[in-house]
C-alpha cells in the first residue's frame, strides 16, 4: 500500500463515519458539525484528485458560509425534537426498503465496472503552469453548458418556491410602508395645543417665604 493509498482511506473511513453520524445524531447542532467534518474530508479527498479548485470552494463556501448559516438557525431556532420524533416508526420499513434500494443502485453504478481502477486510473501529474480552475471552466461551459445552464435554472425556481411558501402575510405581522413614510406632512405627525397653566399664581413666593422663615 502506498502513501496516497493510505492518506486515501483514512480520509473515506472519515468520511463514511461523519455521515453516518448526520444521520444518526440525536442532537441538530451535532449533526452539522458532523456534516462539516464530512466537508472537510471530502476537500481532502479532491486534493488527492488534484482538483484544488473544487477542495477550496468546498471549505470556502460551504464550510465557510453555508453550514456556519445552518448552525446559526439550529441554534436560534425552538426545535421540539419530541415532536419531530413523532410517527418515526410508522415509516421506518418504508425508509428502510427505499435505503437498501438506494444502496444496491450505488453498488451497481459506484462498482469495479465503472469506477475501478482499471477504468478510472490514478490521475497523472500535472505540470506546474496547469490550470485546474481554467481546465474546470472549460468544461462547464463547453460539454456540460446545457447542464450547468438547467441547474442553475432548478436552484432560481428552488428560491423562488422557497419564498413564496415561507412569505405569508399574517394579520398579527406589523410592518412599515416606506410609501406611507414619504407621503407623510409634518401636521400628521405634530400637532401643538393650547394649555391652561395648573401652577397657582403666589405658590412660590409662599414657599420661598416659609423656607426663609
Amino acid at each position: 500500500m502506498t502513501y496516497t493509498t493510505a492518506i486515501f482511506y483514512f480520509f473515506a473511513a472519515i468520511l463514511v463515519f461523519a455521515g453516518l453520524r448526520v444521520i444518526t445524531a440525536r442532537n441538530p447542532v451535532h449533526a452539522a458539525l458532523f456534516l462539516v467534518l464530512a466537508f472537510f474530508t471530502a476537500a481532502g479527498l479532491w486534493v488527492l484528485l488534484e482538483a484544488e479548485f473544487l477542495a477550496i470552494t468546498l471549505v470556502l463556501v460551504y464550510v465557510g458560509a453555508v453550514m456556519v448559516l445552518f448552525l446559526f438557525v439550529v441554534m436560534m431556532l425552538d426545535i421540539n425534537l419530541n415532536k419531530l420524533r413523532e410517527g418515526f416508526w410508522d415509516y421506518l420499513p418504508l425508509a428502510g426498503f427505499v435505503s437498501v434500494l438506494l444502496v444496491i443502485e450505488m453498488a451497481l453504478i459506484l462498482g469495479s465496472r465503472h469506477f475501478g481502477l482499471d477504468v478510472m486510473a490514478t490521475p497523472e501529474a500535472r505540470p506546474a503552469d496547469y490550470s485546474n480552475t481554467k481546465e474546470l471552466g472549460r468544461l462547464l461551459y463547453t460539454d456540460y453548458v446545457y447542464a450547468f445552464e438547467l441547474a442553475a435554472v432548478i436552484l432560481l425556481v428552488a428560491i423562488v418556491a422557497a419564498i413564496a411558501l415561507t412569505l405569508r402575510r399574517r394579520k398579527d405581522s406589523k410592518f412599515i410602508d416606506p410609501a406611507d413614510q414619504v407621503r407623510v406632512k409634518r401636521n400628521d405627525r405634530l400637532r401643538i395645543i393650547k394649555m391652561q397653566s395648573e401652577k397657582r399664581p403666589g405658590v412660590g413666593v409662599q414657599d420661598s417665604g416659609e423656607g426663609g422663615a
